[in-house]
């Protein structure tokens, strides 16, 4: 039976190093080891060049080379009979190893030494086996059930609520995929960030906590609006710069830390994105090797890029929302004289409440206008019209991203349990609740 390169779609996940044997023009053989080979059709492949002086002058005096590549499945390993076809500094193909080898060796630590200078494409003529070609394959341990996927899409397809969108998300992972540890991180397009709004498995607050773009497999998925996965952390520095580790919280700390699975062996971070925006990244980790193969990673794009349409839609109907037809007045449910200290910083536009840090950036303004218009008229009903209109010179002009400001912003003053609370009472409609008697003061 012959063997394609679909086939062995395994084999080019990076957990076992690949081998290529070229020889010089007098013959004498080279052996050297592959950081990345990847699939670019049915019949070519292409490999990463940083180092490979001499396998580069080989194949140029003798184009004909084999590669030795396993199977991380069955350990099955194969022979693929090729000969050199071009060199590439750019290009589609080029972009795609190049990020690859970025997201790996930031991950690895080496951010600096693995820069990709060219990459050499091969057209692949025969594909063996070497030894048992009985070896019994590992079967995938997940298996997504279309059905299922079907009907998580319909569940997403009935919510208005940004935050029940994300939440129906993570439950899907859950329900569907059985990962039990996944974030959604949304997007903050002005500030260049990745903000955390919803999580599964972690024993942390961290709701609000940041990845710069284009920073570690979360940032590039987010920068390059393609799924990114790594199936074998093994050989990896554990979470590289998209994650940091986990210190004792510091009420005095402007920063959420980002939590990770100490003993991750898997990630996978696919965007959110609509029309080429990027509304977030979904993140999920395994404990397993392998855990993301092509079929589970199609499915988690499905209902990701579901939900991500939802998400932008309701970023569109929210503004519907017209003025309440009645107001409250000062939104207390507790009539004690308990104090609650609100302290805005102007330098850096962050907010502390009760000593403790709630978020910074526009969210942060966008919470000050709102406790300055209550306080000021004792009406802390909001419509999202209204807070646009009213903060036309914080947002940005271009896809602002309120529904996911609040969002964030909601889920924080939950998190945190503190004695004030962001309540949506209708699409494009909130009520900020405060219990106690909330002094603010604004510093610079």
């Amino acid at each position: 039976m012959t063997i394609t390169l679909s086939d062995i779609a395994s084999c080019f996940e990076g957990i076992y190093p690949s081998i290529i044997a070229t020889r010089s023009a007098d013959g004498m053989p080279n052996i050297s080891y592959l950081s990345h080979i990847l699939p670019v059709d049915l019949e070519r492949i292409a490999i990463s060049n940083q180092f490979f002086a001499k396998t580069a002058a080989n194949i140029r005096s003798d184009p004909h080379v084999t590669f030795l590549v396993v199977d991380p499945q069955s350990g099955q390993q194969y022979q693929l009979l090729a000969t050199w076809e071009s060199s590439a500094d750019h290009g589609p193909v080029f972009d795609t190893i190049a990020m690859q080898l970025k997201v790996s060796s930031a991950q690895a630590g080496l951010s600096d030494m693995m820069r990709l200078r060219t990459i050499e494409l091969f057209n692949v003529n025969e594909i063996v086996t070497v030894g048992n070609p009985r070896l019994p394959r590992t079967q995938a341990k997940i298996k997504p059930d279309i059905a299922m996927v079907a009907a998580a899409t319909h569940q997403l397809a009935d919510l208005s609520d940004p935050g029940e969108i994300v939440a129906k998300l993570l439950d899907a992972v859950l329900s569907v995929f059985e990962f039990q540890h996944a974030m959604i991180l949304l997007s903050d397009a002005a500030r260049g960030v990745l903000a955390a709004a919803d999580a599964i498995g972690y024993n942390q607050n961290l709701v609000g906590a940041e990845v710069p773009l284009s920073v570690g497999l979360i940032g590039q998925a987010a920068a390059s609006g393609s799924t990114l996965r790594i199936n074998d952390l093994s050989r990896m520095r554990r979470m590289g710069e998209a994650i940091t580790e986990t210190s004792p919280e510091d009420p005095f700390r402007k920063e959420v830390p980002l939590p990770g699975l100490a003993d991750a062996m898997s990630q996978i971070a696919i965007p959110l994105i609509v029309s080429s925006a990027i509304q977030g990244v979904l993140f999920v980790e395994s404990k397993e090797r392998f855990a993301f193969d092509n079929a589970v990673t199609s499915g988690l794009e499905i209902l990701a890029r579901h939900a991500a349409l939802l998400l932008a839609l309701n970023e569109l109907l929210a503004d519907e929302a017209v003025a309440l037809p009645s107001r409250r007045s000062l939104a207390t449910t507790d009539t004690s004289d308990l104090s609650i200290d609100a302290v805005y910083h102007s330098f850096d536009h962050s907010i502390f409440i009760a000593r403790r840090y709630v978020i910074k950036g526009v969210a942060a303004r966008i919470l000050l206008h709102m406790l300055q218009r209550g306080l000021a008229s004792t009406d802390f009903e909001f419509t999202n019209r209204e807070l646009r209109a009213s903060l036309s010179n914080v947002l940005p002009e271009f896809k602002d991203n309120l529904e996911t400001r609040l969002l964030l912003l909601r889920r924080r003053l939950d998190e945190l349990e503190l004695p004030l609370r962001l309540l949506r009472t209708g699409r494009g409609k909130l009520l900020l609740e405060i219990r106690g008697r909330l002094n603010l003061v604004v510093e610079n």
